[in-house]
């Protein structure tokens, strides 16, 4: 069993092989290539990513592995542009967004989102022979063997904040698909956080072939966003990863989140643009069908994501049938929706959504074991919620919904 300290080691090797392996065109593992994406494009125009072929006999997960991508063939690259939509871009706007004067190559994934410790991360699900052209580590091929063999990726910045086990297993949700373990620790390309395979992806729930990679070469990017959303024909957000890069959004873009598993129901779309003071404007459509404002036990009144309501409102009434009405102070509560960024980020958290609350905020500080009552914590997480007091860095004034149960 790896240590976390062991983890930070291994991590240090990763980054320092991934750097040392970096190389021109034509270089890489020297195992024959699984497709033949010269350009750097994805074998079909507007297809999800490929999990077809033969997985190798020594893959690690084997029941969500892929053939891997053998000897890397096309120019190494960089992502300037991220497209995502709301559903699989078909084949001919993936090919208009191609023929566009200025785009040198386009990656066909899947993106989604998932929240993990009140943090919400960017799942891509990917062809690794493919996506790997639009990274700086390209040429580490044992990273994008252990993608095709059914582990997952991770961004360098993120290994010493990823939520895992000593096992370095990460759950994304609570299936069989959702339990990865990360194999690798590799630059990604830009907004993306976590990497898996395609197929892993589509046993996730991941919508196929929703989001582009673009490369434009030595075209501005910010040239190529009214061409590129022209292409699109709809509603689809188009960010300047060179802005993201530079100030950690692109402040001229929309965003949208959709997350995985049980959540993709309560939260759907989510579109937001940035706002000032480090909050956000989610999209008003969105408010208005999926943020209610009701009246719950102990609390009062509260404004949440209507998923969320029944849940809490029957893990309250049980806390009140228990005769543990005063262990939660009302005047001590901190709300539960609140579209922002994470304090002194650019990463969203559950609050965003309408799914997290937090209680008893002055004697449960972000760090300390906190002074919430056991009892009413496993009342809590009886009803579907996780607690933040269980976490690596503990949050024990928080709450937010893990699983949707149905109430009697």
């Amino acid at each position: 069993m790896r240590t976390r300290r062991a983890w930070s080691a291994v991590a240090v090797a990763a980054v320092l092989v991934a750097t040392a392996c970096s190389g021109g065109a034509g270089e890489g593992d020297a195992t024959p290539s699984a497709t033949d994406g010269a350009s750097g494009d994805a074998p079909s125009a507007g297809a999800a990513p490929s999990a077809a072929g033969t997985p190798a006999p020594d893959a690690a997960d084997p029941a969500y592995a892929v053939a891997p991508p053998g000897k890397r063939r096309g120019p190494v690259t960089v992502a300037d542009v991220l497209v995502s939509g709301k559903g699989t871009l078909s084949e001919e706007v993936v090919q208009r967004v191609r023929d566009l004067e200025g785009v040198e190559s386009v990656d066909v994934i899947s993106l989604a989102n998932v929240p993990l410790e009140n943090k919400v991360y960017n799942l891509a699900a990917v062809d690794p022979a493919t996506y790997r052209l639009f990274t700086g580590n390209a040429d580490f091929a044992d990273a994008w063997r252990r993608v095709a063999g059914g582990e997952m990726a991770v961004s360098t910045d993120l290994v010493q904040r990823l939520p895992r086990d000593d096992q370095d297993f990460v759950d994304l949700d609570d299936t069989p698909a959702g339990r990865v373990h990360v194999g690798a620790l590799v630059e990604q390309a830009g907004k993306i956080d976590l990497v898996v395979n395609a197929k892993r992806g589509e046993a996730l729930g991941m919508t196929p072939g929703n989001a582009l990679l673009v490369h434009t070469g030595r075209a501005a990017p910010e040239a190529l966003r009214g061409p590129i959303q022209q292409a699109l024909g709809g509603e689809a957000s188009v960010q300047n990863l060179d802005a993201v890069a530079r100030f950690g959004l692109d402040p001229d873009a929309f965003e949208s989140a959709v997350l995985v598993g049980d959540f993709a129901d309560a939260v759907g779309v989510f579109n937001y643009t940035p706002a000032a003071g480090g909050r956000i404007t989610p999209d008003p459509v969105w408010v208005s069908s999926h943020i209610v404002t009701e009246t719950v036990p102990i609390l009062g009144s509260v404004t949440c994501n209507k998923y969320l309501m029944p849940q809490l409102k029957a893990a309250l009434a049980e806390v009140v049938t228990r005769g543990l009405e005063a262990e939660i102070d009302p005047d001590q509560y901190a709300g539960c929706y609140y579209p922002r960024y994470i304090a002194g980020s650019t990463t969203l958290s559950n609050h965003s959504f309408g799914l997290a609350l937090d209680l008893n905020t002055p004697g449960n500080q972000r760090g300390t074991v906190g002074e919430m009552n056991r009892e009413v914590v496993s009342i809590f997480k009886y009803w579907g919620f996780a607690w933040g007091g269980d976490w690596g860095f503990t949050d024990p004034m928080h709450f937010e919904l893990a699983q949707l149960k149905a109430p009697g």
